[in-house]
């Protein structure tokens, strides 16, 4: 242990040092942070400790099922802005014995009690942003851990939940990025739950402070007792016993008590009621790679939208990040997140016509719509139904408004994890936004995540607000395929910006051949010209950002094609978590993204 960490530390200074000294960069390109390689098993994820937690319970002997769980829940507490207990998530795995890939679908749902005409009636037509019970959205994180557990994994809730109850009851040192957040946070200081937990009447945590939550340590431990006194029925019914206190039993209780207390809109039944669901992921071959996202209110399949556009245009000649590369991407992201508007969403409320949407054909007309010299300040969904046989045209209203000052970033956080089975887990947990609806659930410990802010209040739109239906979510995991084997699992934070991270990510790998660190390093580009996620569904038509490492001659030729060009700071547009299993010999390379705290292992 001693030497592999010694190993890590020196491969980082190296790095570093090369670049901070201006040295020659070497024919390998040093990167910021070394890439981490071995043969085993890999984990990286937005946390050290998460990531550190997911390789204690791999030596163990437990798979990446069960690793997955363990760093997620210590991900939810160390990353407790981000994610948490009270979040949502979207999970792919490769089940490495029925050599499958499968999609969890872990959004929670509107309560029964939500409907277009409440909001009208009650809120004058809106729906709060990210800030209390209104924006809430139904925890969604147990119960997937619940899946993966009873599904694929070895251990007990006992087993992969110790690392988190140990820091939640132990403390852990507060990091810088919390500690700015906690700040800023205004909204935490409005309920007194929050202004409790996180000390804010004592002035808050400094970096370096010790953060014990010992409320969540008791809900936690709570699941474990439940599976403990039934455990003599069996593995399986102790699991679900767990989960089902959560769900049915005292917790949900209590959740729905704050709920109705506080002015929320979810009640025991919605908790009682709820499943996530195991589903079959959407996919297209991109020049040999099978590129995997969830299908179900989700964001995710916007990627393939847009890479079967880009698979049209010769990328590796244009060269990375020209000018030419960068507005041929960014035109394809426009369409896809046109058709993101129009056809994603709940697939229990609506019909997704993916055979359309990803068929070649329809990018190739699609296609049409790009102009090589000038940006686009238009939205134009299309209509994928015209190539599908047998299917009629949907008719679905728009919601966009170029007005407004709706927040196209989010906060999210991310584990993928590899074990020696090459059974893989990219697991996106959040609370969509920092620290969710701001409002610590009575004594439970943790605080909902507020994705009900991502409902439409247009009735018959794609993601219309609707009793018991699920948000078209930003959350989005990657799992890449070749040759019937996992060859990627990556992920990132960054609200509508996720798919355009793990796009970069996946072009930067196949169309460039970087390795994952200089995939997830290199300079990235982003656009806000579509409607965003977040209430009112503001558009700002031409806009985009590019990190201030795109030279200056690709800015100035994307402006001379009319993109409206923000630049921002160097290391700014980007959280990204990958793996890569080298098809060939096997090897892991795992990588963690420098503008962040994300951490990575192998061995």
């Amino acid at each position: 242990e001693t030497m592999r960490t010694r190993t890590v530390l020196l491969a980082l200074l190296c790095g570093l040092g090369a670049v901070l000294a201006g040295a020659q960069t070497p024919s390998w390109r040093a990167t910021m942070r070394p890439v981490i390689r071995g043969k085993r098993c890999a984990v990286s994820s937005m946390k050290p400790e998460s990531t550190l937690a997911a390789e204690q319970i791999l030596r163990a002997g437990g798979n990446a099922f069960d690793a997955s769980v363990a760093g997620q829940a210590v991900l939810g507490i160390a990353d407790t802005a981000m994610n948490g207990i009270g979040g949502d998530a979207e999970i792919l795995v490769y089940d490495a014995k029925a050599r499958k890939a499968l999609s969890v679908n872990a959004e929670g749902t509107a309560p029964r009690l939500a409907t277009i005409e409440w909001y009208r009636r009650n809120q004058g037509g809106k729906i709060p942003v990210d800030d209390g019970l209104l924006s809430a959205s139904l925890p969604g994180v147990v119960d997937a851990w619940y899946i993966l557990l009873d599904r694929w994994g070895t251990m007990t809730f006992e087993q992969v939940l110790q690392p988190a109850i140990d820091m939640a009851e132990n403390g852990f040192p507060v990091g810088d990025r919390l500690a700015s957040l906690l700040a800023v946070a205004t909204k935490l200081r409005k309920y007194p739950t929050s202004a409790r937990l996180f000390n804010l009447e004592g002035g808050g945590y400094r970096a370096g402070q010790m953060f014990k939550n010992l409320d969540l340590a008791r809900t936690l431990r709570k699941l474990v007792e439940a599976e403990k006194e039934n455990a003599s029925r069996g593995r399986r019914e102790a699991l679900r016993a767990a989960r089902d206190r959560f769900y049915k039993g005292d917790i949900a209780r209590a959740m729905a008590r704050f709920s109705e207390k506080n002015g929320g809109l979810y009640r025991y039944e919605d908790f009682s009621g709820y499943s996530a669901k195991v589903e079959t992921p959407v996919s297209i071959d991109y020049r040999g790679y099978q590129v995997y996202k969830n299908p179900s209110a989700t964001q995710g399949p916007a990627e393939l939208i847009a890479l079967r556009l880009l698979e049209g245009y010769d990328l590796k000649g244009m060269g990375h990040n020209s000018a030419p590369y960068i507005h041929t991407a960014v035109e394809a992201v426009k369409l896809a997140m046109a058709d993101r508007d129009k056809y994603l969403g709940d697939m229990d409320f609506i019909d997704i016509p993916y055979e359309g949407l990803l068929s070649p054909e329809y990018a190739r007309e699609r296609r049409k719509l790009i102009d090589p010299d000038k940006a686009s300040l238009e939205f134009r969904p299309g209509t994928a139904e015209l190539y599908m046989k047998g299917k009629k045209p949907v008719e679905r209203p728009t919601d966009v408004i170029i007005r407004g000052d709706a927040d196209h970033d989010g906060d999210t956080s991310y584990i993928a994890v590899v074990d020696g089975d090459r059974n893989v887990v990219s697991f996106t947990p959040s609370l969509h936004s920092a620290f969710g609806t701001g409002v610590v659930v009575g004594d439970l410990g943790f605080i909902m995540n507020c994705r009900g802010d991502y409902y439409s209040l247009v009735p018959g739109h794609a993601n219309a607000l609707e009793p018991g239906k699920r948000p078209r979510s930003t959350l989005q995991s990657t799992l890449v395929m070749k040759d019937g084997k996992p060859v990627m699992a990556m992920g990132s934070p960054g609200g509508d910006d996720q798919i355009m991270r793990t796009m970069q990510t996946f072009l930067n790998l196949v169309e460039f051949g970087m390795n994952v660190q200089q995939a997830i390093e290199a300079p990235r580009w982003s656009t806000t010209s579509f409607p965003s996620s977040v209430f009112p569904h503001s558009m700002y038509p031409g806009r985009m950002s590019v990190e201030e490492r795109i030279p200056v001659a690709v800015r100035e030729a994307l402006l001379k094609k009319g993109h409206r060009l923000e630049v921002v700071g160097p290391w700014v547009i980007g959280s990204n978590g990958a793996i890569v299993i080298d098809p060939v010999t096997d090897v892991l390379s795992a990588g963690g993204d420098p503008r962040c705290d994300a951490y990575a292992v192998a061995w």
